[in-house]
């Protein structure tokens, strides 16, 4: 159930570029069947242009959060968190780092930069699976996130 106050479906922007790790997020969040809706994009500056609602996403209504995988073609995912918590219109938004990379140094980097969050990628498609159903379930239906 989405946090109380909060009435319209939580929009979730997506930015993964590997197909079948999309396919096992959309997956997971179909499972649960939650308030959500949930866009896709497949690099970073595709990223940028739906959060500044640029071209082809003129008409999307800004994210509430942001699931973004790190190794992204044409900008990286660091740098797509960067230039977001640098912006004073998506700083708030908050940010899911979920990657492959078991790395201390881009852990914390990424903290650093400002991600909410940072999550493993699971080997498995049952860890995935739950991994992103933990991600919905707090992030979708437990905490209340800012008005736009």
């Amino acid at each position: 159930m989405p946090a109380e106050g909060f009435h319209r479906p939580r929009e979730i922007l997506l930015v993964e570029d590997n197909p079948a790790d999309a396919r096992l997020v959309e997956l997971a969040f179909g499972r649960r069947g939650a308030f959500e809706r949930l866009s896709r994009v497949g690099d970073g500056v595709e990223a940028m242009d739906f959060l500044h609602r640029r071209g082809a996403y003129a008409d999307r209504r800004r994210p509430d959060l942001v699931i973004l995988d790190l190794n992204l073609p044409r900008k990286s995912g660091r740098e797509v968190l960067a230039e977001m918590k640098a912006d004073k219109g998506l700083w708030q938004i908050p940010v899911i780092a979920l990657s492959s990379l078991d790395d201390r140094d881009v852990v914390s980097e990424c903290y650093e930069l400002g991600a909410n969050a940072y999550v493993v990628k699971p080997h498995d498609f049952d860890g995935f699976v739950a991994a992103v159903q933990v991600i919905e379930r707090f992030w979708v239906e437990v905490v209340t996130l800012p008005a736009h």
